[in-house]
């Protein structure tokens, strides 16, 4: 083999090193966020806040589905706990445009005996990231810092980071058996929560 030779075989498996540490690199990341999706999701964290936020689910002719009405009644239950004096609904209009995830919510809890001046709606959201950023909007307009934030399980943890960035102190409420029961459903929506989070912390540093 010849000197020139020897040289690009050197390149060559330096880049192979390089690119198989930055694949550890990435995979070791992915498992951290992983880690902390699992812990997050264990987590029932009621102390006093400001506001309790429930993120918005399906809603079907101005009814919450049965996903959203459980985070829904979870946040009634926290209430009536008195863990905050307000419930903040998020979520904007999806195929029926005569209702908002945020304003079917709103009244399911005030149906429920919620009184109206106790809940705020935000109904303009298209997904989990804009959600945050409007609640943050509502919260600094009201003077709130503090929330506890109610959703499904594996979600929490990326809605901590969410509002964390938006200056918001988090704690989390995930609604009770809100994980998938078989494995392979868990660990899809554990990778699936892990992937988003890591495509908004990689969005940032763009």
């Amino acid at each position: 083999m010849s000197e020139a030779e020897r040289k690009r075989f050197s390149s060559r498996r330096l880049v192979l090193w390089l690119w198989a540490l930055a694949a550890l690199a990435a995979i070791a990341h992915l498992a951290w966020i992983c880690t902390g999706i699992e812990l997050a999701a264990s987590e029932q964290d009621t102390r006093p806040a400001d506001a309790i936020v429930v993120f918005g689910a399906a809603e079907y002719s101005g009814h919450p589905s049965p996903v959203y009405r459980a985070r829904l009644d979870h946040a009634f239950d926290l209430f009536q706990r008195k863990v905050a004096p307000v419930v903040i609904t998020t979520g904007g209009a999806a195929a029926d445009p005569n209702y908002s995830e945020g304003g079917v919510g709103h009244d399911y809890l005030m149906n429920r005996g919620i009184p109206d001046g106790s809940l705020i709606a935000e109904t303009q959201a298209s997904d989990t990231a804009q959600s945050a950023e409007r609640v943050a909007v509502i919260m600094r307009a009201n003077h709130m810092r503090s929330c506890v934030a109610v959703s499904d399980a594996y979600h929490v943890f990326r809605i901590r980071k969410l509002l964390e960035h938006q200056g918001i102190q988090v704690y989390v409420a995930p609604r009770p058996d809100s994980r998938p029961h078989s494995a392979w459903a868990r660990m899809e929506a554990v990778l699936r929560e892990a992937v988003s989070y890591a495509l908004w912390k990689l969005h940032l540093t763009t």
